[in-house]
């Protein structure tokens, strides 16, 4: 059973688009993808790293995610943040929420003007829209999350306000690509008994996840009715954050919003 959502009060973009379904303009669902040009942090966050935990000076933190808040035309306290532990905790926001949200990994909302942000570089940012029901949501899939669940918790937080899969689109940002995602056999296995598209082999021929492809595969069998790639790899793709090639570096955001 997915864990019972819980409330909460309170660089150059790239957007995707959210749905080919119509719907009020007041309500449109929207999505962005950041990359790591543009901004205020030095090397090794350099320059649009907008993660708060990696070490970064806080005040070009805080200058990055007040750039982000004017590209988007909102104010600041109206981007919602995680406190992202690769886990399946889904929180449900109808507000500016102060603070990152604790220990969660997919926040929800239908609340226009409110802007929902998950950080990575290398995981998967999910963006998923059902622009019928007017709910959004920004999820974070790692490979923990992919195994243990986090999208089909966070679909059935959304089915609390009457979103279904069959209006639902997702889009998945750019992430590390199985050619560059290198693990143990067991840990393939582990992640290929729920998602079993995401085994792949390495460009060494070696045992590998594609974690995006995973997720479709889990999307679609739950009646998403369209799946969107960002075909870009954080590994091979320089103007993007990547731990598993930088080791230390910044955070790129997947944001989405009602607007």
């Amino acid at each position: 059973m997915p864990p019972t959502p819980r409330s909460a009060r309170g660089g150059p973009l790239h957007g995707g688009r959210s749905s080919t379904s119509p719907a009020p303009p007041a309500v449109r669902p929207r999505r962005v993808v950041t990359d790591r040009r543009g901004g205020s942090s030095h090397p090794p966050y350099d320059t649009f790293n907008l993660g708060g935990h990696v070490g970064d000076d806080a005040g070009d933190v805080a200058a990055n995610r007040a750039r982000l808040a004017r590209e988007l035309g909102v104010p600041g306290d109206r981007l919602v943040w995680m406190d992202q532990v690769h886990g399946t905790g889904v929180a449900v926001v109808d507000g500016p929420v102060d603070g990152p949200l604790t220990a969660t990994d997919a926040v929800v909302t239908r609340t226009p003007g409110l802007v929902l942000c998950v950080l990575v570089a290398d995981c998967v940012p999910v963006l998923l829209a059902d622009p019928v029901a007017g709910v959004v949501a920004a999820v974070h899939a790692g490979r923990e999350g992919v195994r243990a669940g986090v999208v089909p918790a966070t679909l059935a937080a959304m089915a609390r306000f009457g979103s279904r899969p069959a209006d639902t689109t997702a889009l998945l940002g750019p992430a590390v690509c199985g050619a560059d995602y290198e693990v143990p056999r067991a840990m393939q296995a582990e992640v290929a008994r729920v998602a079993p598209a995401a085994a792949v082999r390495t460009r060494k021929g070696t045992p590998g996840l594609d974690l995006r492809a995973g997720l479709a595969e889990l999307m679609t069998r739950a009646g998403v009715a369209q799946v969107v790639h960002d075909p870009r790899c954080t590994v091979e793709d320089r103007r993007l954050f990547s731990h598993r090639r930088d080791g230390v570096t910044g955070r790129q955001a997947g944001v989405t919003w009602l607007g």
